[in-house]
């Protein structure tokens, strides 16, 4: 599998990045706009927050879902029955946010909002006109006056040792939202399932965008923008001693929007959230 990284700026930008989409539920961006000294920034200071005790003041809200999420609390992805070897903090805007930290996370979630905007112009516009005519809504509206979209910070600590057997960085998934933004991680470990059921790396250069499809747009657009499964392996050699940090922004549509003839984005994510509940 063929993953083209597009040049945020060359003229046939948004043409080349939805053809990827297409084909493969993932695209890549070169010289897109967010600030790669701000997205450094943020890797450093969240990284010294992890390794700090101040985190479990913020222990995350059971009904908000704001807030610090421990390795004892973090996710089981669908049909596994282990959870991730990860830790992470949830950001919304009305959420609580952690005095130890600037507020770099908080400027980073304004900019990769307006850009995730940005490239669902991109997607609506590079959709076939049947594609299109499914859509309830022009795509960039469904985000409007929405504060449900997310921006994780994602702690994936060294490897010790003494792990469950068979427990992995993060599983196997899909994500359930409209699009997710992902800059370049600390360190690799991102793959995607191909059509031929084989496992592909997903290019980690730092200064890289990675941007994929969630189940929403797959729902809203009849399966032409693919949602496509991909996983973090756990890391080999020296790689696993050392932590790796990553920053999704997984962009959400208001819960009034409707998604297909099945489902409105509430239905939609009700039910996805009770499948997650029901196997914990």
């Amino acid at each position: 599998m063929q993953f083209p990284v597009v040049n945020y700026h060359s003229p046939t930008a948004a043409q080349d990045f939805c053809k990827s989409l297409h084909e493969t539920g993932f695209g890549v961006l070169a010289n897109h706009p967010l600030d790669q000294h701000l997205v450094d920034g943020i890797y450093a200071e969240w990284l010294a927050f992890f390794g700090s005790e101040a985190k479990h003041k913020y222990a995350q809200d059971p009904v908000k879902f704001d807030g610090y999420f421990s390795p004892a609390v973090s996710e089981t992805a669908k049909g596994n029955d282990k959870r991730d070897l990860k830790e992470f903090y949830h950001i919304y805007p009305w959420g609580r946010y952690p005095a130890e930290v600037s507020d770099a996370a908080q400027r980073y979630y304004k900019e990769g909002s307006a850009l995730a905007a940005e490239l669902l112009k991109w997607v609506e516009d590079n959709s076939p006109p049947e594609v299109r005519a499914r859509y309830s809504e022009p795509l960039p509206k469904m985000i409007e006056g929405c504060d449900q979209t997310l921006l994780r910070v994602l702690h994936y600590p060294p490897l010790r040792g003494n792990e469950e057997p068979g427990s992995v960085r993060a599983a196997a998934h899909g994500d359930i939202n409209l699009l997710t933004i992902l800059p370049a991680a600390t360190e690799p470990g991102l793959q995607v399932l191909g059509k031929d059921q084989q496992w592909y790396d997903v290019p980690c250069d730092f200064g890289l965008l990675i941007v994929n499809i969630g189940d929403m747009l797959e729902e809203a657009s009849g399966h032409y923008y693919p949602s496509t499964t991909h996983r973090v392996l756990n890391p080999t050699g020296e790689g696993r001693f050392k932590s790796r940090v990553s920053l999704p922004l997984f962009l959400h549509p208001r819960r009034d929007v409707v998604l297909s003839e099945r489902y409105t984005v509430k239905s939609y994510f009700d039910e996805r959230m009770q499948e997650l509940r029901g196997k914990k």
